[in-house]
């Protein structure tokens, strides 16, 4: 059987062929300082939607009081040598570039959402209707792209750039002289879900096994989103609007009672002021 392809275009893996570049990353935990600041430049640069992450950090407390320590875990795509998004693809909108990369071609993407459920890292997620810029692609699936744009320009991603711990390292794995490939070679590194065999091109130093695991994580990630969301709702200039319309169903019995009563306030906070806002 001949080497696997994948694509538009027909690539085949490139990791440790040599002659080609193979893109990865390196993010060591040890010098991670959970302070988002990788998760804010991206989601203002590519305008990423309330609910959705090119890259987010997982959070997460192990052991038992008073010996007890807080993990943080950057997530993102981990531009798989052997991507499942790129084989379940049926309009091949997702596509595996030459040197590495898994990326989108928008107008193929016809938002059927199967790359997203393909995706073993939860790393994927879908552009809405409504853009900050209606320039923006809508209604498509999307995921981070290692910032192809600014690799291809000489700059690093934005993830990289923004990290105020240098935690995260990249360049191509396949030059044994780049950063990237010496702190690989030189520290014990791990990948998320390696029995999927997917082999992801996203390496972390300092793991812990528990936050690792797929269960343990996507529970986690759930909660979190719940929290960032609601507030949102409570504080921001638009969230003010959507809270008395949208209640978070995964808040338990009490968190929705807490948020009825929350929802009754604002009502009666801002309903005088819409009124006269109507009448005048």
């Amino acid at each position: 059987m001949g080497e696997r392809m994948y694509g538009f275009n027909g690539v085949s893996p490139s990791a440790g062929k040599p002659g080609r570049k193979r893109y990865a990353m390196v993010i060591d935990l040890r010098r991670c300082t959970g302070c988002n600041a990788c998760t804010a430049s991206c989601k203002t640069a590519y305008d990423v939607p309330l609910g959705a992450s090119r890259i987010w950090l997982m959070e997460a407390e192990t052991g038992e009081f008073p010996n007890t320590k807080r993990n943080v875990l950057p997530r993102l795509c981990n531009q798989c040598d052997h991507p499942t998004c790129v084989r379940n693809c049926p309009t091949k909108a997702t596509f595996k570039h030459p040197d590495g990369y898994v990326l989108q071609r928008y107008n193929r993407c016809i938002g059927c959402r199967t790359c997203m459920v393909a995706c073993p890292y939860n790393a994927r997620h879908f552009l809405p209707e409504y853009r900050r810029d209606p320039r923006n692609p809508r209604n498509v699936a999307d995921k981070c792209d290692f910032c192809i744009v600014r690799v291809t320009r000489g700059l690093a991603p934005i993830c990289v750039n923004s990290c105020t711990g240098g935690a995260i390292i990249f360049g191509d794995m396949n030059d044994p002289e780049s950063e990237v490939s010496r702190v690989f070679h030189a520290n014990k590194t791990f990948t998320l879900r390696p029995e999927m065999g997917n082999a992801p091109q996203v390496f972390y130093i300092g793991l812990n096994e528990k936050i690792a695991d797929p269960e343990f994580a996507f529970h986690h990630r759930s909660k979190q989103l719940h929290r960032r969301y609601n507030t949102f709702k409570r504080n921001s200039e638009v969230g003010g609007e959507m809270a008395g319309n949208i209640i978070d169903t995964d808040m338990g019995f009490i968190g929705l009672i807490r948020q009825g009563l929350n929802n009754f306030r604002t009502f009666f906070r801002d309903a005088p002021h819409k009124i006269f806002r109507g009448l005048f």
